[in-house]
């Protein structure tokens, strides 16, 4: 008998600049995502810690390190704090729309407003039109872009102020790459309320979990992560859940402390995910 799925061939990558922590250098383990049972072998790795990028599926294998941390939230259980409440009741108003994976001249250009102001400098700082629309409409598995607006004064669609790249998996959505406004000023915390709507979508789509990428520990621009309850991580004996007092002094320290003032690692770049695919390509 033959085998429906072929097991895959995993490959490694140069070691680059880790992206999170200054100093260290990152490696990773990746394979590509192609044929027919690509998008089953996307949900297989997606649950061991894996992320996409186009079409390939990667996760790291640092030498001398194990900072980074694959956390999902626990989406029908999750209860929304005060501030996240908050949050939620400011950006009520949004029109929120799910778009097929198509790039638009409007999302590149907050992108590089979104990377000019956050992540200068970054491994993405570089990325040109072209890049940014095989970034999102190279996949091989359920993508698509979820776009949030203002209203109009006609109570039409306005501007557009945030949208995040997702992967629909079997047990949950992928928060692949977001990115929205950073200077508006009567709208503060639209990364979170990105999160926030991600994990509203879970729940009505009957989904278990909304995974946010990697946890960095010591990296202080990843910390806004551990905020979301229930959250897992994944670690040698499997998913594990943070314990409440663990995780409360995580939040407790990210409170007192600024996303903005975090040192930007050269080269780095949010959530690893890269301004290009050479790094992927085999001799």
């Amino acid at each position: 008998m033959t085998a429906p799925v072929r097991f895959p061939r995993f490959f490694v990558t140069s070691p680059a600049p880790c992206p999170y922590l200054p100093g260290k250098t990152e490696r990773k383990v990746f394979t590509e995502l192609k044929g027919p049972h690509a998008e089953a072998l996307n949900d297989a790795l997606g649950r061991i810690g894996f992320r996409r990028s186009q079409t390939v599926a990667y996760r790291p294998s640092c030498l001398d390190c194990q900072a980074c941390v694959s956390v999902r939230v626990v989406a029908q259980e999750f209860e929304a704090s005060n501030a996240q409440r908050r949050n939620l009741r400011v950006n009520d108003d949004l029109i929120i729309t799910e778009c097929r994976p198509w790039a638009t001249s409007e999302q590149f250009e907050l992108l590089q407003r979104y990377l000019a102001s956050r992540h200068p400098g970054g491994g993405m700082a570089t990325m040109d039109e072209v890049d940014y629309a095989d970034m999102v409409e190279h996949t091989a598995v359920s993508s698509f872009i979820i776009e949030y607006r203002e209203p109009s004064p006609d109570g039409g669609q306005g501007r557009l102020i945030g949208a995040c790249l997702t992967d629909r998996q079997g047990d949950g959505l992928s928060m692949i790459y977001s990115f929205y406004d950073p200077e508006h000023e009567a709208r503060t915390g639209l990364g979170n309320y990105i999160i926030l709507d991600h994990i509203r979508r879970a729940k009505e789509e009957g989904l278990v979990y909304v995974y946010l990428g990697y946890w960095v520990e010591g990296s202080q621009r990843m910390q806004y992560k551990i905020r979301y309850r229930p959250l897992e991580r994944l670690g040698p004996a499997g998913w594990l859940r943070f314990s409440e007092s663990e995780q409360s002094a995580l939040i407790d320290a990210v409170a007192t402390s600024r996303r903005e003032d975090a040192e930007c690692v050269e080269g780095g770049s949010k959530d690893g995910t890269p301004g290009g695919q050479d790094q992927y390509k085999l001799a």
